[in-house]
């Protein structure tokens, strides 16, 4: 007697079984113009190398000499130009399959997109210069920028998000997207790539914190852990399904403060110079110069 199952007669009818399923297309994606889809290996090892020249000494090569910096910098961008374009393609061909669209020009734009990518270096680096200072100032266990660079989930996550962010400002689909979710898994910190984000912004401790999409924050912003600038309500079509793209999240003017596991829901604004007390519950506008404790 074989007490063995059938495996192959199991395997068929669960091949079967999903093949049944009216929602089964969800879950699945079939390239019509055989691109793969954008590998998070590949946006690791991007991102990896986009520290290097964003952090130079810090990341990668420590050792590296004054003399020996533009050529490090520049066979780091020439790396990067050639992975990044690959996968920009990859997300324009994503989208083309997802939408429809014809997909015989995301090659060339893909290019084009990473050349203008790389010239926004150097404001993405002037940002992230001016959010290590934040975080430098903001905290007196600090000890130097460095410090800061290496340690805090401030600056890791503000990396991702300005990168990412950029990304999304030239319509590079779905890689934005993956970009910040690899940080939220990094640091607890959740910053959609869409959302506005001005200098010297500081995240102190981190965990928990959500920014959403159409967030506008201003110049000199702290925020503390477990803070939430979220969305109170979002109108429906007529089908019953979210409209996309409306402003819903908050306008934080700069100089605000926002203690620890603070909700500020809706399109509302918090008045410059403001500070928000912890644990407070916020669906209003506040007045610049208000503290808000209870």
């Amino acid at each position: 007697m074989n007490y063995y199952p059938d495996k192959k007669n199991i395997i068929d009818k669960i091949v079967q079984e999903f093949s049944k399923q009216e929602m089964s297309g969800i879950l699945q994606h079939l390239s019509v113009h055989d691109m793969p889809m954008p590998s998070i290996e590949s946006l690791n090892e991007i991102m990896e190398l986009l520290k290097k020249v964003l952090f130079p000494g810090f990341f990668g090569h420590s050792e590296v000499s004054s003399e020996a910096m533009d050529y490090y910098t520049g066979a780091n961008l020439d790396h990067i130009y050639r992975l990044l374009t690959e996968q920009i393609k990859r997300g324009f061909c994503f989208d083309c399959c997802d939408t429809h669209k014809a997909c015989n020009e995301c090659e060339g734009r893909a290019k084009e997109v990473a050349l203008k990518f790389l010239s926004s270096l150097p404001k993405i680096k002037h940002f992230l210069s001016t959010d290590v200072i934040a975080a430098f100032n903001g905290d007196p266990a600090a000890k130097n920028y460095g410090e800061a660079i290496f340690c805090y989930p401030s600056i890791s996550a503000l990396t991702y998000y300005r990168i990412a962010h950029e990304l999304l400002t030239l319509d590079v689909p779905l890689i934005p997207r993956i970009i910040t979710e690899m940080s939220h898994s990094l640091t607890g910190i959740d910053i959609h790539p869409g959302a506005s984000i001005d200098e010297y912004f500081f995240i102190d401790h981190g965990t928990g914190v959500v920014i959403g999409e159409t967030t506008i924050i201003g110049k000199n912003v702290r925020l503390y852990q477990g803070v939430t600038l979220g969305a109170k309500s979002f109108p429906l079509d007529e089908n019953g399904k979210p409209i996309k793209g409306i402003p819903r999240h908050p306008i934080v003017e700069d100089d605000v403060i926002i203690y620890s596991n603070s909700t500020i829901l809706g399109r509302i604004t918090i008045g410059k110079g403001t500070v928000i007390g912890g644990n407070q519950w916020v669906t209003r506008d506040v007045p610049a110069e208000t503290k808000v404790t209870e």
